[in-house]
């Protein structure tokens, strides 16, 4: 049996306020942290032994997966604190190596498919994924001859070039860390290895892989995972009713008369939607909420405990947990330019809203606000922009 190594010690700093308060492999993706999903794909290969190298609110992972027990496999944790980079956080679970090994990232999306032709590549394997060329600039990309063999790792270049990249998954043996030495990046690691005439295969996918970089990335891996939604009705479903496709609600949760909802959507445990809501395809409730009647939700995560009054509209946007929200809210969703630390985005989206907020009657958000943990806001305000946790807009 292989072992894998999972990273999963970074916070995600550009992907605030959600990263405020979990690390980001625990961001919740169709109702499970994004880290699950690839424990699960391993799991379906038989890869039991798997070793997590956690740092950033470490603890948020233990009393999620504990030793693994629920998941059926083992998990054994090691910290890296600090952050030093993959190749640092790799080589603190060195004693824990028995031979060969998979290493992957915690925090991209993962499914069985992505995995499935490369279980079964021999040692000295990366797995490449063909990206927009727009895209490269993110990742590493990779450079093959003929042959399929990797010549080389350039970790993000500055111009967008031919769209083959690393997903940052390896099939590896323990003789890597003979090679790690003061180096904190894997490609650094292996373009040197591949210097000294260690040869790596490229083996490339068509499966899903994504990268959750920015807020709005959520919305998209969101969106592919309820692709193969199975639909299950619990609760209770009141006459007049209209579901289409893919709906899947959870238990003791109630859609009211004149509901419509258009899958793939997913509703948890707990909740109460309606009378005369929509909820439109790409959207996944959480559990214990409540939605009042005449409201509209489209292409949107909302999180557990989450209360939104009548009247309201949300499209393309993401509202964290135990948020507090009154009627007539609207968040509306266009093309908006949004900043994340020096970078400018123009991205089609709606309100991204931290934890515990409190949304008065009445409020409008411009698209692309981007509201942190703990706010308030008071009735008929207009917002937009980032607005700092904590904030009191009166």
């Amino acid at each position: 049996m292989t072992q894998a190594v999972i990273l999963a010690a970074g916070e995600g700093q550009r992907l605030r306020p959600f990263t405020n308060t979990r690390p980001k492999v625990m961001l919740p993706i169709a109702g499970k942290p994004i880290l699950q999903y690839v424990i699960e794909a391993l799991a379906s290969f038989n890869i039991r032994d798997i070793v997590i190298v956690v740092g950033y609110r470490k603890e948020q992972i233990f009393d999620s997966l504990g030793s693994g027990e629920s998941l059926k496999v083992r998990i054994q944790y090691v910290e890296q604190q600090p952050q030093l980079g993959t190749a640092h956080a790799l080589q603190l679970a060195e004693p824990l190596i028995q031979d060969e090994f998979f290493l992957l990232p915690g925090d991209n999306l993962i499914a069985r498919e992505t995995i499935q032709d490369f279980i079964s590549c021999p040692p000295w394997s990366v797995l490449l994924k063909s990206v927009p060329e727009v895209s490269t600039v993110r990742y590493g990309v990779a450079m093959v001859n003929e042959d399929d063999d990797i010549q080389a790792i350039i970790e993000k270049p500055k111009q967008p070039c031919d769209g083959v990249v690393s997903t940052s998954i390896y099939h590896l043996k323990h003789e890597i860390f003979e090679y790690i030495g003061d180096d904190t990046s894997i490609p650094v690691v292996i373009n040197r290895m591949i210097n000294n005439g260690i040869n790596f295969k490229a083996v490339k996918t068509t499966g899903p892989w994504l990268d959750a970089v920015y807020p709005w990335d959520l919305l998209h891996l969101n969106d592919l995972v309820l692709k193969s939604l199975r639909p299950t009705l619990n609760g209770t479903i009141e006459k007049g009713v209209s579901i289409r496709h893919s709906v899947s609600t959870g238990e003791n949760t109630t859609l009211r008369a004149g509901c419509y909802v258009d899958g793939p959507v997913l509703i948890g445990k707990g909740c109460d939607i309606g009378p005369n809501t929509v909820i439109n395809a790409a959207s996944t409730i959480g559990d214990n909420v409540s939605i009042g009647p005449f409201c509209l939700i489209e292409n949107s995560i909302i999180g557990n405990d989450v209360t939104i009054g009548s009247g309201s509209t949300l499209q393309n946007s993401i509202i964290d947990n135990g948020n507090r929200i009154a009627p007539h809210f609207v968040a509306a969703s266009e093309k908006a330019e949004i900043r994340i630390d020096r970078e400018f985005h123009e991205v089609p989206v709606g309100v991204m809203m931290g934890m515990n907020c409190k949304i008065d009657s009445r409020v409008s958000a411009d698209a692309g606000t981007i509201l942190g943990n703990g706010c308030q806001v008071k009735a008929g305000k207009s917002i937009s922009g980032r607005i700092p946790d904590g904030s009191r807009l009166v």
